[in-house]
């Protein structure tokens, strides 16, 4: 049974930095990619950062050369590194993963999510 358990939000004034956790389980092997995604109020999800088993790494225009997404693979956790935070940024952070064993990303699980506030 894979599960992700996301932590480390909260609230922020804007320029400062958080760093988000992601842990997973009930992977053998580290799955093809994994994800950030956030969710703000009145708005669609949307997919900020992705990171493939390869190591390449994806960022949406929005919070590229402010967020990095990173991975232990030891510890079988993802993070993501919010510097810059802007009161856009605001929003509910679920982190995603792939099915054990497949090949493409196609994100099938989710975590429960994590609030971000940034205040101006």
């Amino acid at each position: 049974q894979v599960q992700l358990v996301e932590s480390g939000g909260g609230s922020v004034q804007a320029g400062g930095s958080l760093r988000l956790s992601c842990a997973a389980s009930g992977y053998t092997h580290s799955p093809y990619c994994m994800g950030w995604f956030r969710q703000a109020p009145g708005k669609e999800r949307e997919e900020v950062a992705r990171r493939y088993v390869d190591g390449r790494r994806w960022y949406d225009g929005s919070v590229s050369g402010r967020f990095t997404i990173s991975q232990d693979n030891a510890k079988n956790i993802l993070y993501l590194e919010m510097n810059s935070l802007r009161p856009e940024d605001t929003a509910i952070y679920f982190c995603a993963a792939g099915a054990p064993g497949s090949l493409s990303c196609t994100y099938r699980y989710w975590g429960q999510g994590t609030q971000v506030t940034v205040s101006s």
